[in-house]
C-alpha cells in the first residue's frame, strides 16, 4: 500500500481555497451577466470590483482563521468540518453585506458587491469548498486502500454508535473491510439507508451472509441486554460469523477508538445466565476499620477478594500465600493503584503451625477469608496425603487460631466438588467444611463456609487451557463429551463471598445459585468459533477420557441436604448433617495418618468420615467394594 509521507502545508490549502472563492466570485458575476460578454458593462463593474476585491480577500482570510477550517486534515474531513465551512461562508457573506452598507451610506455611494452576486458567491463558494474536500477524501481513500479482496461486514445497531463504527471502518484504509449494511430491529428503520448502507431486519442475517459473503458481525449497541447478546451471538456463531463488539463509549472520546480495538465477544457473555450482581450498602460498614487476613491471596479467588476489599475502608489487609512470585506480582499490581489501606504481604505455609501462630499474634486479624487450598483433582488424587495436610490440616490450624485470637469471622472458600465427592480433593474440602461448622459451637468467632463451582479464568480452568490450545492450532482436549460444569466469573464469586460474610451468623454453608450447568463440549465449540475458526475443521476436538477422580457433572447440594433462602436470590443456605463425635475423632486420626504419608490408609479414613465419597476412575475405587 502506498503511504503519504507528509501532510500538505496549510498555506497551500489556504491559497487553493482562496482561488476557489475568487473563481466563485467571478462565476457569480458571469451568471449575473447571463454569461454575455457585454464589455462596457463589465468594465463598469470591474472598476467597482477593483476597489472591493481586497476587502473580499481580507474577509475570506479572516473567517478562514476564525473558524479554523484548515486545522484538520483535508483527507479526513468530517461533518463537523463541513459545518465549520458553512458557518465561515455565512459569516463572510454577512461581513460583505455590512461592508456594502458602510460603503454605500458612508463613502462613495456604491455597494461592494451586488446582492445577487453575494448570494450566488455564497452558494458557489460553499459548494465548491465542501465538494473539493469530499473529492480529495474519496481520492485519498482510493489511493491508499489495499487492492486485495475486502472482507464484508454487517453492523448490528444503526444508531449513532453504529454509524460511527461504519465511518471508522471505511476511513481505515489499511483495513480490508467494507460495510454492506446494518442489522436493526427498529421497524421505522426497516429498508431505510443510513450512511449509504441499507438497514435490514435480524431475520435477513442468513440471507445477507450468503449474498455478500459476510465474515463478521460487529455489535455496535452500547447498552445491550445479556439475553439479547447471547441470542445474537448464538445465531451468528451458527452461521459461522465472527463476532466483535465496539468498546465502551468513553473509548470514542477525542477519536481514541480505532478499528483494531473492536473486541471479540467474551465467552463469559455466552454462559446462559444473567450476571450475578451485589449492591449491599452493609458491606462497607461490615469491613470498616477491620484488620482482614486473606489466605491464598495470590490465587484466583484470593487475589479477586484482595482486589474487592481495596474498595472498603479496612484498617489493614494481610495477604498470605506460599507462592512467592505470584504474591510479588500482586504486590506490584496494588502498588500501581491509588488506595489508602495499609497492606502487608506475608509469605507462609498454612500448615506451618509456628509461622501461623506468629502471624495471628502479630496482626490479630478480625476477619479471615480462607481461600488457600490445593484444588487440582488429578494431582490430589496422586497425592492424597498432601491434600489432607493442606486442605484439612491447614484449615483446622487457621480456624483454631481464629478462635484463640477472638476473630469475629472465619470465612472458608469451598467448592461444589465437596458435594457427593468422587475424588480426594472434593472429599478433603467436605471434611474441611465439617471442621469449620463444628468449630462454630460455643465460639466467639462466627465460622462461615461458601460453596460454588468453577471460576472462569482461574488457574486450572478449562478456558485458559482451551485458549492456549486454540492459539497453538489445536487440538482442544476434552475428557468426555457429556461432561458439564457450573461456571461463574472471579468478580461474581468474590462479591458473593463478601455478601455471605455480611449475612453469616456462624455455622452456615452458603451455596451460590450458578444457573444451569454448561456442557464443556459446547463451550469448546463456541471458543473456537469466537476465534474465527471452525470446530473439527480448523481446530480439532479430541476426547481423552475422564481423569482420575473426575466426574461427569457437579452438584452444589448433597442428596441429604436442603436449603434455606436468604435475602439475596442467588445465595442459599445448605442444611447439612451435624458432625458426630466419631467423625471428629476420625478426622484427628486422618491428619496423623496423612502426616505419615500413608496414602491408602488416609483415603480409607476419608471414606469413613464422608460416607458419600465414592471414587470415580481412580485407583481408590477398590476401597469402595
Amino acid at each position: 500500500m502506498l503511504e503519504l509521507k507528509k501532510n500538505t502545508p496549510r498555506w497551500v490549502i489556504v491559497a487553493f481555497d482562496l482561488l476557489i472563492h475568487l473563481f466563485a466570485l467571478f462565476f457569480a458575476y458571469l451568471i449575473r451577466f447571463d454569461l454575455k460578454a457585454d464589455f462596457s458593462l463589465i468594465a463598469t463593474e470591474w472598476a467597482i470590483l477593483s476597489k472591493s476585491i481586497w476587502y473580499f480577500i481580507i474577509v475570506k482570510l479572516f473567517v478562514f482563521a476564525a473558524f479554523q477550517i484548515h486545522q484538520g486534515l483535508v483527507r479526513h474531513s468530517s461533518t463537523a468540518d463541513f459545518k465549520r465551512i458553512f458557518m465561515a461562508e455565512t459569516s463572510a457573506t454577512l461581513l460583505f453585506i455590512l461592508g456594502s452598507m458602510v460603503r454605500f451610506y458612508q463613502l462613495d455611494g456604491f455597494f461592494l458587491f451586488p446582492n445577487s452576486v453575494l448570494i450566488m458567491e455564497f452558494i458557489f463558494s460553499t459548494a465548491f469548498v465542501i465538494s473539493g474536500r469530499f473529492i480529495v477524501k474519496l481520492l485519498y481513500l482510493e489511493y491508499t486502500r489495499d487492492k486485495g479482496e475486502e472482507e464484508a461486514i454487517l453492523i448490528f445497531g444503526a444508531g449513532i454508535s453504529g454509524q460511527l463504527t461504519k465511518r471508522l471502518i471505511e476511513k481505515d484504509t489499511a483495513n480490508l473491510q467494507h460495510v454492506v449494511g446494518f442489522i436493526d430491529e427498529a421497524q421505522h428503520l426497516k429498508d431505510k439507508r443510513i450512511e449509504g448502507a441499507r438497514v435490514y431486519p435480524l431475520s435477513s442475517l442468513a440471507r445477507l451472509k450468503d449474498k455478500y459473503k459476510v465474515a463478521t458481525l460487529v455489535i455496535a449497541v452500547q447498552q445491550i441486554e445479556r439475553d439479547k447478546l447471547q441470542e445474537l451471538a448464538e445465531l451468528a456463531l451458527d452461521l459461522g460469523l465472527q463476532i466483535k463488539r465496539v468498546p465502551e463509549a468513553r473509548a470514542w472520546v477525542n477519536g481514541a477508538f480505532e478499528v483494531r480495538e473492536l473486541k471479540k465477544i467474551d465467552i463469559n457473555s455466552l454462559l446462559g445466565r444473567a450476571v450475578i450482581t451485589v449492591n449491599n450498602p452493609k458491606l462497607e460498614q461490615h469491613f470498616l476499620n477491620k484488620t482482614i487476613l486473606v489466605t491464598g491471596a495470590a490465587g484466583s479467588i484470593g487475589s479477586g477478594l484482595a482486589t474487592a476489599l481495596l474498595q472498603y475502608k479496612a484498617a489493614k489487609l494481610i495477604f498470605l500465600d506460599q507462592a512467592e512470585s505470584a504474591l510479588f506480582e500482586l504486590e506490584q499490581r496494588f502498588k500501581r493503584q491509588a488506595h489508602a489501606i495499609q497492606i502487608e504481604y506475608v509469605i507462609g505455609d498454612i500448615c506451618d503451625a509456628q509461622r501461623m501462630k506468629r502471624l495471628f499474634a502479630l496482626y490479630q486479624p478480625q476477619i479471615v477469608f480462607h481461600a488457600a487450598a490445593y484444588k487440582h483433582v488429578p494431582l490430589m488424587e496422586a497425592n492424597p496425603a498432601e491434600a489432607i495436610r493442606n486442605n484439612i490440616g491447614g484449615t483446622q490450624l487457621l480456624a483454631q487460631l481464629a478462635a484463640q485470637h477472638q476473630a469475629e469471622q472465619f470465612i472458608m472458600i469451598s467448592t461444589d466438588k465437596a458435594v457427593n465427592p468422587t475424588n480426594v480433593m472434593g472429599a478433603s474440602k467436605r471434611i474441611a467444611e465439617m471442621l469449620v461448622s463444628e468449630l462454630n459451637t460455643n465460639q466467639q468467632t462466627a465460622y462461615v463456609t461458601t460453596r460454588f463451582g468453577n471460576v472462569l479464568g482461574s488457574n486450572g480452568s478449562v478456558i485458559p487451557l482451551f485458549e492456549k490450545q486454540i492459539a497453538s492450532g489445536g487440538p482442544i482436549t476434552l475428557t468426555d463429551e457429556r461432561i458439564t460444569r457450573f461456571f461463574m466469573t472471579i468478580p461474581e464469586a468474590c462479591q458473593l463471598v463478601l455478601e455471605a460474610a455480611t449475612m453469616g451468623n456462624g455455622g452456615e454453608i452458603f451455596v451460590f445459585d450458578m444457573g444451569a450447568p454448561v456442557k464443556i463440549l459446547d463451550l469448546a465449540k463456541k471458543m473456537i468459533q469466537l476465534s474465527g475458526l471452525r470446530p473439527y475443521t480448523d481446530i480439532d476436538i479430541q476426547v481423552t477420557g475422564l481423569r482420575p477422580g473426575e466426574k461427569l457433572y457437579e452438584e452444589v447440594l448433597a442428596n441429604a441436604e436442603n436449603t434455606i433462602a436468604t435475602y439475596h436470590p442467588q445465595i442459599l443456605i445448605a442444611q447439612t448433617r451435624p458432625t458426630t463425635p466419631n467423625q471428629a475423632q476420625l478426622i484427628n486420626e486422618l491428619l496423623t495418618t496423612a502426616d505419615q504419608q500413608e496414602n491408602e490408609a488416609s483415603v480409607r479414613l476419608m471414606k469413613q468420615i464422608v460416607p458419600e465419597f465414592i471414587s470415580n476412575n481412580s485407583s481408590y475405587q477398590k476401597l469402595d467394594a
